[in-house]
């Protein structure tokens, strides 16, 4: 982490992650596009999730969550800061020409080589199938289909440990502590994503988080009694209801929102211990 001189209060607090494994500061135009900024409004203009919009301009890099080509040796070029995510990307060479954007896992450099295989070397950066991964090895941008590209395991310092293999099943152990099955077909790479530093920055201002398109947020007991169910009140004053309510009176705070019925209960083994 980088701390700051204190030339100013907010100066004071803030933090940023160290970018010197950083090696360039310019993306790959080729991979990638821009994304039309839509301040979390549907198609309506309806406003869908409060707290979004504005924020610098930025290009979308075009990563490739799947890394499906086989048996093709690629070279890391480059690792980029991404400002669609905590975590930092690599970009990569394939011996055939071909470049792309990856999640960089951390520990990779630049010159390393990586590929996708049925039974690579097991070092970081390596893809290979769930069932050829030994238990107790950490990986992350697993699939949870063969062929349908990383969906766990994704942001900066994720990572998920395979418990063991059964029936076709993979058993993992997930950061929140929740034990699944998976199939065993799909994909994974190994080794951590990179910056696990990321959830000690501290953006010392307001203004910063305007620039990452956050907007404020304002105390429900703040509010008059019309626009929220803590409003009102002289001064001070404690919630006024029983149980924990969102702005729109639904209960909150321990209240179960998972489906019952939904067909992949059948596959968490352990549910994550709940935070009191």
């Amino acid at each position: 982490m980088k701390t700051y001189k204190p030339t100013s209060p907010s100066r004071r607090q803030m933090t940023t992650v160290d970018y010197s494994t950083i090696t360039t500061d310019k993306p790959y135009k080729p991979l990638t596009t821009k994304l039309k900024n839509h301040a979390a409004r549907n198609n309506r203009g309806v406003i869908t999730t409060r707290h979004q919009g504005g924020g610098n301009k930025k290009r979308y890099r075009l990563v490739d969550f799947r890394q499906g080509k086989f048996d093709v040796p690629a070279k890391v070029e480059t690792l980029e800061y991404d400002p669609y995510r905590s975590a930092f990307i690599a970009r990569i060479l394939y011996r055939d020409g071909e470049r792309s954007y990856i999640l960089a896992a951390n520990g990779i450099k630049v010159g390393d080589e990586i590929i996708t295989a049925k039974h690579p070397n097991l070092k970081i950066g390596n893809r290979l199938p769930l069932k050829n991964i030994p238990i107790g090895y950490q990986v992350h941008n697993i699939e949870m289909r063969s062929g349908s590209g990383g969906r766990i395991a994704r942001s900066a310092g994720s990572y998920a440990e395979i418990l063991g293999h059964d029936a076709g099943y993979t058993d993992i152990k997930l950061g929140s502590k929740e034990v699944r099955k998976i199939l065993s077909d799909g994909l994974a790479t190994i080794g951590q994503v990179s910056n696990p530093d990321y959830n000690l920055v501290n953006l010392g201002k307001a203004g910063r988080s305007r620039w990452l398109g956050i907007r404020p947020t304002v105390r429900g007991t703040a509010m008059n009694p019309v626009d929220h169910p803590y409003g009102g009140g002289e001064g001070s004053q404690p919630r006024g209801t029983r149980r924990p309510k969102t702005k729109w009176g639904k209960v909150t705070g321990g209240h179960k929102t998972r489906n019952k019925k939904k067909w992949s209960s059948k596959l968490i083994m352990q549910r994550r211990p709940t935070v009191r």
